[in-house]
């Protein structure tokens, strides 16, 4: 079975994910190298994650660890930076 690759609700998703962590970063007054210092991330890969692509045309998919990170370092709930609603992300139908 191949795997389904993320796009159309994922994109969307990731790219305000980006936006939400970006707003809330500019608030408390951080650089992006500060950030991604204190979450135990690359520059690199924290700016990737701001954006919202891991490459140009294929959002970003960062995991839940790095995400916790980031709201921790924040002092933000998941909540607070994953938006609504979340995108439908399953395979298939059960049952």
């Amino acid at each position: 079975m191949a795997k389904r690759r993320p796009g159309g609700e994922w994109a969307e998703f990731a790219r305000t994910l980006g936006t939400n962590i970006q707003r809330a970063r500019v608030a408390r007054g951080l650089s992006q190298e500060q950030l991604a210092y204190a979450a135990g991330l690359s520059r690199y890969t924290f700016q990737k994650f701001e954006k919202g692509e891991s490459m140009p045309g294929t959002p970003a998919n960062p995991s839940l660890r790095n995400v916790m990170a980031i709201a921790q370092v924040l002092d933000v709930t998941l909540d607070e930076l994953a938006p609504l609603p979340w995108p439908d992300l399953r395979a298939g139908r059960i049952g």
